[in-house]
């Protein structure tokens, strides 16, 4: 058997999520039918993050095993030939996968990045639905900055995840975490080893919070030392995440593509 990895693009906004539902409407679904159609076999697929409804991917990294030979290229033309619009393979390669350490989508990452893009104008824009989170009030970005690097290091993240979460401990380290202003967008950039479910969407909920200057900038540090969901903002709209780019260790060898391709990134 070999070991096939995939960079897939996808608008989460047609789909409920990644992870297969009963429905067929996901992104998982979609791409182990066409899978099927372009080997004839039925394939499973691990992904390196789940994305719940809504959320998008620039790049996100999946691997399958299979017996059927093909070339790169085949990959990538003949799967994009059965896959919808809104959902696109990027690049395939294979990789070795005999040893019990071998290639694993998630498991072989070691860090995450997303953006969120956030429209900032007191009217919303209807070409951006779906692509981007809206806030009608000006937001004061270098407050949030402020707000965002004290969630920085290594920390308990309970304050941010989801309640129905279901990793099994809510430490989780933040390597970076920016905000650009580009006239009235405003681009979140996390990078963390890990997220838990929801923690982006949280935690742009309660930087918002601060941008509105509803809190100081210190009141996410006592969100984050008290642990308590219910203190924090709610959580943010879907449509402005994106996962962005999944790290790994150098020696799988994985393409990489330079830049987001989109002008809002």
């Amino acid at each position: 058997m070999k070991r096939v990895v995939l960079c897939l693009q996808y608008d989460g906004t047609p789909w409920q999520g990644w992870q297969t539902q009963v429905s067929g409407r996901t992104v998982q679904d979609r791409l182990e039918l066409a899978l099927q159609k372009f080997t004839l076999t039925d394939v499973q697929t691990h992904c390196a993050g789940r994305t719940d409804a809504g959320v998008h991917a620039l790049a996100q990294v999946v691997h399958f095993d299979t017996a059927i030979e093909r070339e790169a290229s085949s990959w990538v033309r003949g799967l994009n030939a059965f896959l919808p619009p809104s959902i696109a393979v990027r690049w395939a390669t294979e990789v070795t996968a005999q040893s019990p350490d071998g290639f694993h989508a998630r498991f072989s990452a070691h860090a995450r990045t997303y953006h969120y893009a956030l429209y900032n104008h007191p009217v919303r824009a209807p070409l951006m639905v779906g692509k981007c989170g809206w806030a009608f009030r000006r937001l004061d970005a270098d407050a949030m900055q402020r707000a965002a690097e004290l969630l920085l290091g290594t920390h308990d993240f309970s304050a941010f995840r989801a309640v129905d979460c279901q990793a099994k401990s809510p430490v989780k380290t933040i390597h970076r975490i920016d905000l650009a202003r580009r006239g009235d967008m405003i681009v979140f950039t996390l990078h963390a080893n890990a997220f838990l479910h929801h923690m982006v969407r949280n935690i742009v909920g309660s930087l918002v919070y601060v941008g509105y200057g509803k809190y100081p900038p210190e009141w996410v540090a006592e969100l984050l030392h008290a642990g308590d969901r219910s203190r924090a903002a709610p959580t943010f709209m879907a449509d402005g995440l994106y996962l962005a780019k999944i790290d790994y260790d150098p020696q799988w060898q994985l393409p990489v593509e330079a830049g987001s391709g989109f002008p809002w990134l």
